[in-house]
């Protein structure tokens, strides 16, 4: 079908887009490659999220472009409506309607009716959360505490498991906040997603810099089997979260319940790291942390010195791997909501991020089973007490 939509972009062109859109190109390879403007291009995306529109395919019962081609010879054979409808198998009143609809025998053309026809059938369909108030109003308010659709959504299903009416799925939630045809949920709340793209976007891989070395450090690979394996809890992972002008934020976080604490630190040097997550260790209940992963930043260098403190061993992931302290590099990715790239963190007290670990904390979690980090640390300390 020939059918030419916005940029110009035929059906096969439009496909072609959305194709390396989810590849990852950006838009500015997409437009060259349709020797298209890129902000074209990008007006294309935008209107849809960046989420690709489900392909549309005809109804089985709707006529084909060869029927209505045979609709258009029965017409120039002078053919009766009933009597095209009988050649072609279908209803009178289909063929009659079909031909009063498009010109009527005078003006009827299958071509300029099947793509009437096409277009026609675009009625949009009122989404879930447009249709049930009390979904839409719980998922507003779920966003506005930073909640993403995925928790969301699991978070429903746990609370109303005996009822489908209260069941969304995270990509419904994504295509009401942005897609901007559908107007449902208020494009404020998109503030509150942890990326705060106004579109969806292919996922891309991120490199970190080499790390310098760590006098006696223990490697990753003499960590106990139990603390791989996530049995008990108390095994922590840590790193910092850097911000504009040499600012950093220290994360903790529990292998096991996703527990997570932040320290303000003063500076990135080991000294200034290590005692202000030595004052913060302290206030966990004895026991609780009984090791500590952390990544080849030389802000851990006196690793020894908050062992003795606090009686937790210390290992190091090898160089360049963050991916072996994979809980905390997760959630660092959902501190940003919180605390975007190039923010000054100079200007957060510990009571303010004690707040942000509190609400962290109090989120449903996919992977616990939409159980709350504090929720699971509670259960697993009550188990192991």
């Amino acid at each position: 079908m020939g059918l030419r939509g916005p940029a110009g972009l035929s059906l096969t062109e439009r496909a072609d887009m959305w194709s390396r859109w989810k590849a990852g190109y950006h838009v500015r390879e997409i437009a060259r490659a349709f020797g298209r403007d890129h902000g074209s291009i990008h007006s294309l995306l935008l209107h849809q999220g960046g989420i690709a529109p489900r392909l549309r395919t005809r109804a089985a019962v709707a006529l084909s472009l060869s029927e209505r081609e045979g609709i258009s010879r029965g017409i120039a054979a002078g053919e009766s409506g009933r009597a095209i409808a009988e050649r072609l198998g279908r209803a009178a009143s289909t063929v009659c309607r079909e031909i009063g609809r498009y010109g009527g025998r005078d003006a009827y053309r299958a071509g300029k009716a099947d793509v009437g026809a096409w277009r026609a059938a675009l009625r949009p369909k009122a989404c879930l959360l447009a249709l049930n108030r009390t979904v839409r109003n719980l998922v507003a308010s779920k966003l506005a505490l930073q909640w993403s659709p995925e928790q969301i959504s699991g978070w429903l299903r746990e609370e109303f498991p005996d009822d489908e009416s209260m069941r969304v799925s995270h990509e419904t939630i994504y295509r009401s906040l942005f897609i901007q045809a559908r107007g449902v949920l208020k494009k404020e709340l998109i503030a509150h997603l942890r990326s705060r793209r106004m579109m969806r976007c292919a996922k891309t891989s991120t490199a970190r810099h080499g790390r310098s070395s760590i006098r006696d450090a223990v490697s990753i690979s003499e960590r106990p089997p139990e603390v791989e394996d996530r049995a008990v809890p108390g095994h922590w992972e840590g790193d910092l979260v850097s911000g504009s002008n040499n600012t950093h934020i220290a994360t903790l976080v529990e292998r096991s319940s996703r527990f997570l604490m932040l320290v303000k630190v003063k500076g990135k040097d080991t000294s200034a790291v290590v005692d202000a997550i030595v004052r913060q260790v302290k206030h966990l209940p004895s026991g609780v942390m009984t090791s500590l992963t952390w990544d080849r930043g030389a802000e851990l260098a006196a690793h020894k010195r908050f062992s003795i403190a606090t009686n937790a061993k210390v290992y190091f992931c090898d160089p360049s791997s963050p991916w072996q302290r994979g809980t905390n590099e997760n959630t660092n990715g959902l501190l940003r909501q919180y605390f975007p790239r190039r923010t000054d963190l100079s200007g957060y007290t510990q009571r303010d991020l004690n707040r942000v670990a509190r609400e962290m904390n109090m989120r449903p979690r996919k992977t616990l089973g939409y159980v709350t980090p504090a929720e699971s640390l509670a259960a697993q300390i009550a188990l192991t007490g």
